[in-house]
């Protein structure tokens, strides 16, 4: 056990703690995480909204991809980070969760009222019409498009978009909307290049602001999506504390920074707070 997973003890157990997690949590569930260890940045770009909206060969693409990617997201179960997190919460330690994650994986752990800064991949929305449908009905809608395709997947992003040739992309069938017939559907997530809903963000700014603590979990923290959360924390004198394996884009603003497996380090949280109760 680390002097800084002792510190970090102490820190939780006063309560008011707001979580901000991001693609590392989610590693140990078989979820490669962007810049990490298993930096999926390092191997492709991710799919941009400009490019999903304006092309439709690279809308192809992307379903084609992300059709092969959904079974890695639908196989991937909680670890022992995100227990860890919902027990926090249930003890009434953690007060609030902002993840960046699109995996859903907050919540199967047991975790209440989480907000999904970049949304959820088991949503998908028309761009046309605005219907909101369950990503299995589409999964099911383009199995039976697509009955010959047994694409496999080499290596699966964070966004659930997959590795995939591009002569086993020839062919793919994409669906559109049942609702205004045709309509193009997106996975109801925030694509590289798109904003996030402003009603959203405001929602993860009061939570910040109400923190005692803010403690990050698994992010880099490289793009402002989510650091200006930890700005925002910071220029208030809230304390930020940061347990990643690997630096990140704000570490100079944390009172605390842990490098380490968030499997190992939260169960090890939860039972040093247990432990002071």
């Amino acid at each position: 056990m680390s002097e800084g997973t002792n510190m970090l003890a102490k820190l939780l157990a006063a309560g008011d703690v707001v979580v901000l997690s991001g693609a590392g949590i989610s590693t140990e569930s078989g979820i490669p995480d962007y810049r990490g260890p298993s930096g999926a940045l390092k191997r492709n770009t991710p799919m941009t909204y400009q490019a999903f909206v304006g092309d439709p060969v690279a809308r192809r693409r992307y379903w084609a991809r992300s059709f092969v990617g959904w079974r890695t997201m639908t196989r991937a179960t909680p670890n022992s980070g995100h227990h860890a997190v919902a027990q926090l919460q249930r003890r009434d330690l953690v007060t609030g969760i902002v993840t960046q994650n699109v995996d859903g994986l907050h919540q199967t752990g047991g975790a209440q009222a989480v907000v999904e800064l970049h949304g959820s991949l088991h949503d998908v929305v028309c761009l046309g019409c605005g219907d909101l449908s369950p990503r299995e009905e589409l999964d099911r809608r383009l199995t039976e498009a697509n009955p010959e395709f047994g694409a496999l997947a080499t290596a699966v992003n964070p966004d659930g978009d997959a590795d995939l040739h591009d002569e086993e992309i020839d062919g793919f069938q994409v669906v559109g909307c049942r609702a205004c017939d045709g309509g193009v559907l997106k996975p109801d997530v925030v694509f590289f290049g798109e904003t996030v809903p402003a009603e959203r963000v405001r929602e993860c700014f009061d939570l910040v602001e109400g923190a005692r603590l803010l403690l990050v979990l698994g992010s880099s923290l490289t793009v402002m999506s989510g650091r200006r959360f930890v700005l925002r924390a910071a220029k208030l004198g809230i304390p930020v504390a940061i347990v990643n394996q690997g630096p990140t884009r704000g570490d100079d603003y944390a009172t605390l920074t842990v490098d380490a497996p968030l499997g190992t380090v939260l169960p090890e949280l939860v039972r040093l707070v247990d432990a002071r109760a």
